[in-house]
């Protein structure tokens, strides 16, 4: 139901229309001002994150109202505001929520949602631990705006989830698979609600393992009979949580149930073959296998991406679905957004933009010259343009040269 708010009714019952920008968590909205369309839109609750802010931002919302006598501090939230997308305005803002932008526009907003992400997956895995429920709208607020970045320009996430930290691999691993499953399903073309219910369900997909003792989980050498079984257990307890939890959908429990199954039925925790394991289940568990390998853990070091694809690859006959594999390395490409590469050349840079009708010749973002053993100029080479004669010689690891990723990721992409 729609209508506007005339200024004697906001005075009368306390409440004040203020600017988007002026909004933070904690508010309690009575309703919402779409301008450009000339309307008011009851949509009633409270703001529980920044993710929620920015994705009102990216509807079009100018300004809210709110009820300041009701404002609470988040923690004691008890009605969320129900989400954008399961309001009028969904049909109204869906096209332009998916408007391509450059990669140097979506990097800023990139940063301040991954870094909002990582902060929320913190919070989940402290509240469970101490016995505190699971609020799946906030989680679902963060990991739409997520897709909605996706939608943007893909490179911006995919190339942060690149940048990560052995101290922080389950949170970091969750939320990177959450980014490749975006990616990925938006390759196979999903309905855009299909989309986000996966992204939802990569973003929680290892929840249980926050009941596994850290002995275990980070343990440097092979687990024992026993210690694998407890952490065989992580997606039945994983399952009970969201279980538990409201609006839950059945796409987003598939991939938390199926993420360690196996097609030639190896896999847990219910053996499950072939196609009796959901195309879903069958998508996330490439995205996890390959995440967990291009990453480093306290018991084994991370290898490239072109490694990790060949390992997808030789073992498709019996852990993974071939053709998804096969659809999953023409998602990324050859060579990852956010991978290392050392040019024949010695220069070495970061593939900042695939290149989708030749796949090994990115544009990479090039700093430092390895024959040189110094610094040089940042630089954008396209390696499909026929000024260079730079070609990818092999991917790298940072360790090799002494490089930190995170400070030249700083430097050359967000500063």
């Amino acid at each position: 139901m729609t209508g506007l708010m005339m200024p004697s009714e906001l005075q009368d019952n306390g409440y004040q229309e203020i600017t988007i920008d002026l909004l933070r968590p904690g508010m309690y909205v009575k309703s919402i001002s779409y301008q450009d369309k000339g309307f008011i839109l009851k949509s009633e609750g409270y703001v529980l994150s920044l993710a929620k802010v920015m994705q009102l931002k990216e509807a079009g919302i100018k300004k809210v109202i709110v009820d300041p006598s009701r404002q609470k501090a988040v923690d004691n939230i008890d009605k969320v505001m129900p989400n954008i997308s399961s309001s009028p305005l969904s049909k109204l803002n869906r096209v332009g929520r998916q408007k391509v932008v450059s990669l140097d526009d979506e990097l800023n907003k990139a940063k301040s949602l991954y870094g909002n992400a990582k902060e929320l997956q913190s919070k989940i895995l402290t509240n469970i631990n101490a016995d505190r429920s699971l609020h799946a709208e906030e989680v679902r607020e963060t990991t739409d705006a997520m897709v909605d970045s996706i939608f943007r320009n893909q490179d911006a996430l995919t190339c942060l989830s690149r940048l990560r930290s052995k101290s922080n691999y389950l949170m970091e691993h969750s939320l990177n698979c959450s980014i490749l499953m975006a990616v990925f399903a938006k390759h196979l073309k999903f309905d855009r609600d299909v989309i986000e219910q996966l992204t939802l369900g990569a973003f929680m997909h290892d929840i249980g393992k926050v009941f596994i003792p850290d002995d275990i989980l980070n343990k440097p050498g092979p687990l024992t009979d026993k210690q694998q079984s407890i952490v065989r257990t992580h997606v039945a307890l994983g399952a009970k949580i969201l279980e538990d939890t409201p609006h839950i959908s059945h796409i987003t429990m598939k991939v938390i149930l199926e993420h360690h199954e196996r097609i030639d039925g190896s896999g847990y925790p219910r053996g499950l073959k072939g196609n009796d394991i959901s195309k879903y289940g069958r998508m996330m568990a490439i995205i996890d296998s390959y995440d967990a390998m291009t990453s480093d853990r306290c018991y084994q070091d991370a290898i490239d991406p072109v490694a990790a694809f060949k390992t997808l690859v030789q073992e498709s006959a019996t852990a993974y679905d071939e053709e998804l594999v096969e659809k999953f390395i023409q998602c990324l490409g050859a060579y990852p957004v956010g991978t290392l590469v050392q040019l024949n050349s010695g220069k070495i840079g970061l593939v900042s933009e695939r290149n989708k009708t030749k796949p090994t010749h990115p544009i990479v973002k090039v700093f430092y010259n390895a024959r040189l053993n110094q610094a040089i100029p940042i630089e954008d080479i396209d390696l499909s343009k026929s000024k260079y004669r730079d070609q990818v010689d092999k991917c790298i690891r940072p360790e090799e040269f002494n490089i930190s990723l995170l400070n030249f990721f700083k430097t050359a992409f967000v500063s």
